[in-house]
């Protein structure tokens, strides 16, 4: 009898130790991604966005993505100013692309989804640019 106590002792402790990790992991993939986004101000309104900052964030982007999300959309952060050409590949959201000269608007496009589009549809700068905010519609 005392043997299936410390049985079922450790096995309740064990479960418990479980469920706080899982609810720790949890709660830390949501502070990771509250960690990826910024508040950024333009025209007066603020956006939540998500940073990309790194040639692979780039070259994903908003890709896969579907509603509802907890963010407006992404900014895309480059070293340099340079014409930039954004597409629709796999993105499933319709987007604004408002095209950037540091914090300057040069200039707005739509980029409908895949979905909408059922082609792939590309979008050009129309002047050197270092930042490119997509906001979702």
């Amino acid at each position: 009898m005392k043997k299936e106590l410390y049985i079922l002792g450790f096995a309740f402790a064990l479960s418990f130790l479980l469920i706080s990790l899982i609810f720790l992991l949890a709660n830390f993939e949501i502070l990771k991604i509250k960690e990826q986004l910024i508040s950024f101000e333009l025209n007066g309104k603020t956006y939540l966005l998500k940073e990309a900052k790194t040639p692979q964030e780039w070259e994903k982007g908003l890709m896969f993505i579907k509603k509802p999300v907890n963010f407006d959309g992404m900014i895309f952060l480059f070293p340099e100013k340079k014409i930039r050409t954004f597409w629709n590949k796999n993105t499933f959201l319709d987007l604004e692309i408002i095209w950037l000269d540091d914090d300057k608007i040069v200039g707005k496009d739509f980029l409908p989804s895949i979905e909408s589009s059922k082609e792939i549809v590309t979008k050009t700068s129309p002047a050197p640019v270092n930042k490119v905010i997509e906001l979702i519609k």
